[in-house]
């Protein structure tokens, strides 16, 4: 198959899930005073059933050797699955406390983390634009998060941002696992169900009864992010992050319009400010990332 034609995948997958995602966001705010643990495990809980039928169904057609583990996956299975329940913990918590947007554009971060995970992990090269391009962007990060002695206002920004750090973690972990060949339905089985496992102390302790209305909100979150995490995972199956990472910035657009639309929400100036340099920091990396692979006909960063 071409690269021009898995590059072209790649967007529309990352484009779907940045829908998906903003649209699971107004879900699980809409669904109210339930507790972010709870939410996020009902969240996992649809995408889990999802992936486990698309499992048995691969395992019917294709016979075991389909759904296997390859030698050497395990590690990155346990690296995604816990750096991807701190980016869903972070950003449910944020979810219920900040602006839609707000809490879009922190776990937007994700792709430039995603950048030095894939240094660390892949051993993927980081020229001097794309660092330059992360620093300036984290400095925009602060600008949401407005830091500042009342940590009741810094928790759920802090959150939103630690979500970004799991997430691009958990990207460059799905990168690998597509290296050794690891089934995607496998992948997010693996997280979803280790996400869950994560959330039953909390649920049997604290377990908060929800009403048929709130259990269908999180029935449809829970939908979406299934749409999300498959789309993900197969945007990062047919492309590298420096290709296809800027239209994972979609998302901002997407709940900025639904957090209008649903919940009457406008950022504020400083927040406005801080999303055009981490878009705009995007968007330059992404131009000197594909005028230089057209130079040298390489994929590194």
């Amino acid at each position: 198959m071409k690269p021009e034609s898995n590059t072209s995948k790649g967007i529309f997958f990352i484009i779907c899930s940045a829908f998906f995602f903003a649209l699971m966001a107004v879900f699980v705010r809409l669904a109210g005073d339930i507790h972010f643990i709870q939410k996020a495990f009902f969240r996992n809980a649809v995408a889990f059933f999802i992936a486990l039928g698309g499992t048995i169904r691969d395992a019917r057609h294709n016979g075991r050797a389909a759904i296997q583990i390859p030698k050497g996956a395990m590690l990155y299975l346990f690296l995604r699955a816990i750096a991807g329940s701190v980016g869903v913990f972070g950003n449910f918590y944020a979810i219920d406390h900040i602006l839609l947007a707000d809490a879009a554009i922190l776990n937007k971060m994700a792709p430039f983390f995603t950048i030095l995970f894939c240094f660390i992990i892949l051993k993927e090269k980081i020229k001097t634009v794309p660092l330059i391009c992360i620093i300036i962007a984290f400095s925009g990060s602060i600008l949401i998060v407005k830091p500042s002695f009342n940590f009741t206002q810094m928790i759920p920004t802090l959150a939103a941002f630690m979500g970004g750090v799991g997430a691009g973690l958990a990207y460059a972990s799905i990168r690998k696992l597509s290296y050794l060949n690891c089934n995607g339905k496998i992948i997010i089985l693996f997280f979803s169900a280790f996400s869950m496992l994560l959330s039953v102390p909390y649920l049997i302790t604290s377990f908060n009864p929800m009403t048929l209305k709130q259990t269908l909100l999180l029935c449809c979150a829970g939908g979406c992010a299934a749409g999300g995490q498959f789309s993900v995972t197969a945007a990062y199956y047919h492309a590298p992050a420096s290709k296809i990472s800027i239209y994972d910035y979609s998302q901002v657009l997407f709940s900025t319009l639904f957090g209008l639309v649903f919940f009457g929400q406008i950022p504020d100036w400083m927040s406005l400010a801080g999303y055009i340099i981490i878009i705009s920091m995007a968007v330059v990396n992404y131009i000197y990332t594909h005028s230089h692979a057209e130079v040298d006909n390489s994929t590194s960063f």
